[in-house]
């Protein structure tokens, strides 16, 4: 970074995000983007919903202010947007007066900052884009307010070394992405702020960055995903709108694969693979940053997938900002298997794209201390025949007491959700997953059998001297095989839990699930004499209830030695029936041996 990183800055407003010039372009393109035509009805349809709409408030939910902040920012973009595009005094006139409304704040709640970064982020974006049609007076009041609530607050957090600028996940790009907006909307007029604040964001924002490495993972789950990748894009766009360069930050081979993930983590259902502090049944969304991503490492996927999924949802200002037109001829196939690595590792599979019927298979590996994580080392979920057979239960209540409290026996991993009982797993003893344990995916195959190997030792501490789980697509993609080979220390209780919606009638190692009219077949192939049980997943307020969602069981007391466990997991399709049962081999001569 230049000594002076104002040198470059340009002058004039707007100069975030979306440059004259850029949104002249734009214009230019609608007359013959029948897409982009729809992208801009949409956004002004949507401002046309806040000309009217009721003033925002100071109003917390619990310790957060951030609902506001949101809101705040979706208003900004759309009424912004279709101002300039428009030049409707209606707009501008509206925009004006929440801005003034949040500048009237008390404050924008930094005790928890997402909710200042969020709201500097509107202000300044706001403030950048109507600067033209605001007098002096009220650019001076939205500029003393902008200072006075957002910027010197994270300047305070910036000289103290607060934890969000030295953190690896979300906050860190929400935090320094909306400093960075509200500093660069007023760095020609208040430079001393901008300067500090470029310096501190430009040396932090790496720390977070780097957690995409080297696949494009992001360990807190596919719907964090979706925040600190926004985030992202805006803090380095609005570096690159604004002075012409983000410095080199976004020079990350991570960051590069970072629109694949979300891609690949939605199963045919359209759910997400749920692990970490996901929502429940979270469904892949249309993601603006795809746009952005797409555009700035020349990946035609992102956007062709970012346009197919607002072929039925209503476009974003932010789309209309960063739009990638596409032709089919551009855009190369997904390939049906992908591994990703990083804090967290995950193995998907899948028997076809845009078949909403397919067979669809995850597994996951990493660290349980992660982020926004779960004890849940070793869990897969399953997608066949339009519906999720096996589940992952997503997130509880925030604002559940202890929810953050995160150490080795802290009451985070009392609540169901959050600890190993609710999970796809091996359990040992009836006990979590330790905090500090650790996983990897070490082996990984594509193809005709593709598959995955875990070694899951670290989560087990002193039960096990080795630990291991495999999944397999076999039968040619329509059938699920899923391993677990213990070598045990002494003499423990074993169980084997798989979370599922289904209605499951037993017979000893055989149970049939149904679920939406259609049927999976699970079988024990291993040990013999084992035999599969029905548990619930409800649990009592003040949890989520998790009503009528149950667990398979196979539970093994007293066992000792070496174990193997091995489930069939196999969709009934039409015209097809159930595949036939595989005889089981080790897993180590998977991928040099076919399972048949």
């Amino acid at each position: 970074m230049p000594a002076d990183n104002l040198d470059m800055l340009v002058r004039g407003h707007p100069r975030l995000l979306l440059s004259q010039p850029r949104l002249e372009d734009l214009k230019r393109l609608m007359a013959t983007d029948t897409t982009l035509a729809r992208y801009a009805r949409d956004v002004t349809a949507r401002a046309d919903g806040y000309v009217e709409a009721k003033a925002l408030e100071h109003k917390l939910v619990g310790p957060r202010l951030l609902s506001v902040s949101r809101e705040a920012v979706q208003r900004v973009y759309a009424l912004g947007l279709a101002w300039r595009l428009t030049g409707e005094e209606k707009y501008a006139k509206a925009l004006r007066e929440n801005l003034l409304t949040v500048c009237s704040f008390p404050d924008w709640n930094p005790s928890h900052f997402l909710d200042t970064a969020e709201m500097s982020h509107a202000v300044g974006v706001g403030y950048d884009w109507l600067y033209g049609e605001l007098d002096e007076p009220t650019r001076a009041q939205i500029r003393a307010a902008l200072i006075r609530r957002g910027l010197e607050e994270g300047i305070e957090v910036y000289d103290g070394r607060g934890w969000w600028a030295k953190s690896e996940f979300n906050w860190n790009q929400v935090c320094n992405g909306g400093m960075l907006a509200g500093a660069l909307a007023i760095a020609d007029t208040e430079p001393q702020y901008a300067r500090k604040i470029l310096s501190a964001a430009v040396g932090s924002l790496p720390i977070a960055l780097a957690t995409y490495d080297p696949d494009g993972a992001w360990g807190e789950g596919p719907g964090y995903w979706a925040y600190a990748t926004s985030y992202t894009a805006y803090g380095l766009a609005a570096l690159e709108s604004a002075l012409g360069t983000d410095f080199g930050v976004s020079d990350r081979k991570g960051m590069a694969n970072a629109g694949y993930f979300p891609l690949y983590m939605a199963g045919p259902t359209g759910l997400f693979v749920n692990f970490a502090d996901v929502g429940e049944r979270s469904v892949l969304r249309p993601q603006p940053a795809l746009y952005w991503l797409a555009q700035r490492y020349h990946e035609p996927q992102l956007a062709a997938a970012q346009t197919r999924l607002l072929e039925r949802a209503k476009a974003s200002p932010v789309d209309f900002i960063w739009y990638v037109p596409t032709g089919k001829a551009d855009v190369p196939e997904l390939e049906l298997d992908k591994v990703f690595r990083g804090p967290v590792e995950v193995a998907v599979f899948r028997s076809a794209w845009d078949d909403d019927q397919a067979l669809f298979l995850s597994v996951k590996a990493g660290y349980n201390s992660v982020n926004h994580g779960h004890l849940d080392l070793g869990t897969f979920e399953l997608d066949a025949l339009g519906q999720r057979w096996a589940r992952d239960l997503g997130s509880d209540d925030y604002n559940l007491p202890g929810y953050w409290d995160g150490k080795e026996g802290g009451q985070r991993w009392t609540y169901y959700r959050l600890g190993s009982f609710s999970h796809n797993i091996v359990l040992m003893d009836d006990q979590q997953q330790l905090v500090a344990g650790k996983s990897q995916i070490v082996q990984f195959q594509s193809g005709d059998q593709p598959c995955a190997v875990l070694d899951l030792t670290s989560a087990y501490g002193k039960a096990v001297t080795h630990t291991r789980r495999g999944v397999a697509m076999v039968a040619g993609r329509k059938a699920v095989l899923v391993q677990d080979e213990l070598d045990l220390i002494g003499q423990h209780d074993v169980a084997w839990g798989m979370t599922t919606d289904a209605t499951i009638v037993c017979d000893g190692p055989t149970a049939k699930l149904k679920l939406g009219g259609k049927t999976l077949i699970a079988q024990i192939i291993s040990p013999i004499g084992a035999t599969f049980s029905v548990e619930s997943a409800e649990q009592r307020p003040p949890e989520k209830a998790n009503k009528g969602v149950k667990r398979l069981m196979i539970r093994l007391p007293g066992q000792s030695g070496s174990l193997r466990i091995v489930v069939w997991l196999s969709p009934v399709w039409p015209n097809d029936g159930e595949a036939k049962v595989p005889t089981a081999i080790p897993l180590d001569r998977w991928g040099r041996e076919r399972i048949q």
